[in-house]
């Protein structure tokens, strides 16, 4: 095994949900699409922009004339009611299953009824601490949702290693002084980042020390 960050100990895991412990990219884009075709918008270009943002601010951005946050529940719904597709990345459920419940946090730019419903269909746990667009006044890529984690944690955000996999969320991280780590299982094409990445979970091993805290390994190809 390889140690990551230097064998560095983290105080807390925080992890992004969409294409970071699961992916719902199919659903979610088959819903954005029905809302870009009904309002005029090119689709292809818009569906690169939704990705690691709440829905609202994706509204306001291409639409400021609308009611962004009407839109935004109505989008929400139609997320709720489609969940085909909606799998875990691979090794998620184990590599959480393996960390201390205090250890570890959520924080996702979705509705806590749309976070819970995924999460629920992947068949993976929620967090003691579950941060969702309600809990925040400005979303990724601002660092708020990370900082309040961190916070309901009992740690610094500086403390902490973020798992993300969209450039919304990662901006997000570094802002709020996280260290990173890349997860690409839902990239297409390969992304250049000066972080740690991982395809998945699968190679991802957490290690706890006497102190509680969390190092991480990825095996050697």
């Amino acid at each position: 095994m390889q140690n990551l960050f230097g064998g560095r100990a983290f105080a807390a895991f925080i992890f992004d949900i969409d294409g970071t412990l699961l992916t719902s990219i199919a659903a979610s884009e088959r819903v954005w699409t029905a809302w870009a075709v009904r309002h005029g918008i090119e689709v292809e270009p818009f569906l690169k922009t939704i990705h690691g943002r709440r829905a609202e601010d994706t509204v306001r951005a291409v639409r400021p004339d609308l009611d962004a946050v009407a839109e935004a529940a109505d989008i929400t719904r139609g997320e709720i009611a489609d969940i085909d597709g909606v799998v875990p990345i691979a090794g998620a459920a184990e590599f959480l299953s393996s960390l201390p419940h205090t250890r570890w946090a959520i924080v996702t730019s979705a509705p806590i009824a749309l976070a819970e419903r995924r999460l629920a269909a992947a068949g993976l746990p929620l967090a003691d601490v579950l941060i969702t667009a309600e809990d925040v006044a400005r979303g990724k890529p601002h660092p708020d949702g990370y900082l309040l984690a961190a916070e309901r944690l009992g740690c610094p955000a500086k403390d902490c290693l973020v798992f993300e996999d969209a450039e919304a969320g990662i901006l997000a991280a570094e802002r709020a002084g996280a260290e990173v780590l890349v997860i690409t299982a839902t990239h297409p094409h390969a992304m250049k980042t000066a972080h740690a990445v991982a395809d998945d979970y699968r190679s991802l091993r957490s290690v706890t020390d006497e102190g509680g805290k969390l190092a991480l390994q990825k095996a050697s190809v």
